[in-house]
C-alpha cells in the first residue's frame, strides 16, 4: 500500500502532511500515559517486529502480494498511541533508506497505514473484546477482525486522497474495486498473522497485551525459587 512520488499532486499530499503531522503529534502526547518501564522496551520490539515484516510479501492473486500493515498489532500490544507511532517509524525509515514509499507521500502513507489502521482497528477491537466473553479465545478473534477490517478501510482512505488528488488516467470507479478487493484479501492475512502473535503473547505473557488488560484476570507473575 505505500504509495509512491508523484501519484498524488502536491496540495493533496501537503494536506495530508499535515494531518499526519497533526496526528502523530496528538499520539505522541498521549503515548506517555501507555508508556513505562516496560511498555517502551516493548514498542521497540514491536516496531522492529513490524518493519521486519513489512518487508515480507506474500501472494495475494493475479500476480499481486501485499504484506502486514501492522497498525492492529501494534496498537492491541502496545496500545493506540504509542502503536500508531510506531508504525509511523517504521514508514519513515522505509521512506528515508529503502525508498519503500515516497517522500512526498509519506503524509499519506501515514495516515493510511499508521493512523487509519490503528484507529479502526483498535476500535473495532475493543468493541468486539467487551461483547465477547472474557477469554484469550475472544482476544485472539477479536484480534483477527480488527486487523482483517483495518486493510481494507485503510485502502479506502488511500481512495479518498486518490479522489481528490490522483494524477493518473486511471478511472475511480476502476480504482477502487481493485484496491478494495485485493486489501480485502491482504486483510485476512493481516488478520491472522495479528491473531498469531497477539494469542503467541497470550500465551506466554497475557500482562504485556496492552488490549487485554481489562479483558483478562490479572496475572502476577512470582519470581523463580533459587535452588
Amino acid at each position: 500500500m505505500h504509495v509512491p512520488d508523484g501519484f498524488l499532486d502536491a496540495p493533496t499530499s501537503v494536506a495530508a502532511g499535515a494531518i499526519a503531522v497533526a496526528g502523530l503529534a496528538l499520539c505522541l502526547r498521549r503515548a506517555r500515559a501507555e508508556l513505562d518501564e516496560r511498555a517502551a522496551p516493548l514498542a521497540g520490539l514491536v516496531a522492529a517486529f513490524v518493519f521486519a515484516a513489512q518487508m515480507l510479501n506474500f501472494p495475494v492473486v493475479a500476480g499481486t502480494s501485499g504484506h502486514l500493515l501492522g497498525g492492529a498489532l501494534a496498537a492491541i500490544v502496545v496500545g493506540p498511541w504509542t502503536g500508531a507511532v510506531c508504525v509511523a517509524v517504521v514508514l519513515l525509515v522505509q521512506s528515508l533508506l529503502f525508498a519503500d514509499g515516497g517522500l512526498t507521500a509519506l503524509g499519506v502513507n501515514i495516515v493510511d497505514m499508521s493512523l487509519v489502521t490503528v484507529l479502526v482497528g483498535y476500535l473495532l477491537f475493543r468493541g468486539l473484546a467487551l461483547l465477547l466473553p472474557r477469554s484469550p479465545a475472544s482476544v485472539v478473534g477479536a484480534s483477527f477482525v480488527a486487523a482483517a477490517v483495518s486493510v481494507p478501510v485503510a485502502s479506502l482512505a488511500f481512495v479518498g486522497f486518490y479522489a481528490v488528488g490522483g494524477t493518473t488516467d486511471v478511472p475511480l470507479g476502476t480504482v477502487v474495486p481493485a484496491v478494495l478487493g485485493v486489501h480485502v484479501l491482504i486483510g485476512i492475512g493481516e488478520g491472522l498473522i495479528t491473531a498469531l502473535v497477539v494469542g503467541s503473547v497470550l500465551t506466554v505473557r497475557p500482562d504485556l497485551v496492552h488490549g487485554a488488560h481489562s479483558l483478562l484476570p490479572a496475572v502476577r507473575l512470582e519470581p523463580a525459587a533459587v535452588t
